[in-house]
């Protein structure tokens, strides 16, 4: 049985050297198990202490009484691709588009981000070239060694298993591009996601601008592919996950089968499982389950699968991801507190939970020697106003 975040760590992110002395004073500090009225102290971008009381020392921050808490932590985004394409078949430049992306993300409080891109490529119909995941991880690693970001960043390969090309596109990557994460996407039609083919439809041809004939056409394809390519292309990337060392992942495990598939597989979180079916067997083979921020906030999925706070409420769900808004993170941490009557816990969905499942042990909560990425949030009715974000006591947004 897999354990729910295994020990292993990840190697440290190459940041820039920026880091500072900080301390915010006089706030209410979430930690893992309460909320301690007092100040966060941090040095050389390492937090050195958490002392109780409301005394504000000289050059400190007063907070009057906002929440202190961990900077988020990100494990599936789309945003670097909406960044990358901002309306469909329109390449923009992609190191001023990383740049805004890092920045937005820093803006939402995000200060360690997995930014997903895809391998595995269709050739015969609409797809990315073969070569664009490695061309922009290049670049993406490339501003990182620069020092060009606000917040830390890695490396998070959605693997298209029904694809011509995905093994070859994955030999591309090595250990030294560190990739955090690979995940296992099946987006044939009439399954997982999309079981609902109007749903995709709705989806695609209407992002695509594909007429009735060629959506026909483009589910045709990816079921040949499916055929030919899924179960062979499956097993290749669980090997070079692997090869990597990478964490693996699953991408909307529907049926209790998929999820022993995934078990097998050695994957330690479920990103949006689509039934309660799927995360019923997640909590019993020890997988960690994953869900969107959309979709908490919205009260169902766009694509018609589980509730995420339907999960919520049942006891499982451990992570939540922005996935394609960004500031719908932190919005959703202070939504399922008020779900569970529990700041901590709810805060831990966002932080110390998805950085754990990551491997990343250096962050993701208020802990005296780990990082100082740390956000000062205040509340106004139902709504979080993040009042200002540090990455190792370095102010960001």
């Amino acid at each position: 049985m897999n354990s729910i975040f295994p020990a292993s760590s990840l190697a440290k992110a190459c940041d820039s050297d920026m880091s500072n002395d900080l301390c915010l004073a006089n706030a209410q500090i979430v930690l893992s198990d309460q909320v301690l009225a007092g100040s966060v102290i941090i040095e050389k971008g390492v937090i050195a202490g958490i002392e109780e009381g409301d005394h504000v020392a000289d050059g400190a921050i007063d907070c009057a009484g906002d929440f202190v808490l961990p900077g988020l932590v990100e494990l599936h985004t789309d945003n670097v691709e909406r960044h990358i394409e901002p309306r469909p078949e329109v390449d923009w430049p992609h190191v001023p588009a990383l740049i805004a992306h890092d920045a937005e993300l820093a803006s939402t409080g995000i200060t360690t981000v997995f930014d997903a891109m895809r391998v595995g490529s269709i050739h015969s119909g609409k797809g990315r070239n073969i070569d664009y995941a490695r061309t922009l991880a290049n670049e993406l690693l490339s501003a990182r060694d620069k020092g060009l970001f606000k917040i830390s960043h890695f490396l998070h390969l959605r693997a298209e298993i029904c694809s011509e090309t995905l093994l070859d596109e994955l030999a591309a990557f090595g250990p030294d591009d560190r990739v955090g994460i690979v995940s296992l996407m099946d987006h044939t039609p009439g399954q997982r996601q999309f079981r609902d083919i109007a749903a995709l439809k709705t989806y695609i041809a209407k992002k695509r601008g594909m007429t009735d004939s060629e959506f026909a056409t483009h589910v045709e394809n990816l079921l040949t592919l499916q055929k030919r390519y899924g179960a062979r292309h499956e097993t290749g990337a669980v090997t070079e996950a692997g090869r990597l060392g990478a964490v693996l992942a699953s991408h909307d495990d529907t049926t209790s089968a998929h999820v022993a598939t995934s078990a097998q597989n050695g994957v330690g979180f479920a990103e949006f499982p689509t039934t309660i079916e799927a995360a019923q067997a997640c909590r019993a083979h020890g997988i960690a389950v994953m869900m969107g921020a959309p979709n908490l906030i919205r009260g169902a999925s766009h694509s018609g699968n589980v509730a995420a706070e339907e999960l919520a409420r049942s006891d499982m769900l451990d992570i939540v991801s922005s996935d394609y808004v960004p500031s719908a993170l932190l919005l959703s941490a202070f939504h399922l507190a008020d779900v569970w009557n529990d700041l901590p816990r709810a805060i831990a969905t966002v932080t110390n939970n998805p950085a754990k499942a990551a491997h990343l042990n250096d962050r993701g909560a208020l802990k005296v020697g780990l990082r100082g990425d740390v956000l000062r949030v205040r509340k106004t009715g139902r709504t979080p106003l993040l009042r200002g974000v540090w990455s190792q006591g370095s102010k960001v947004a």
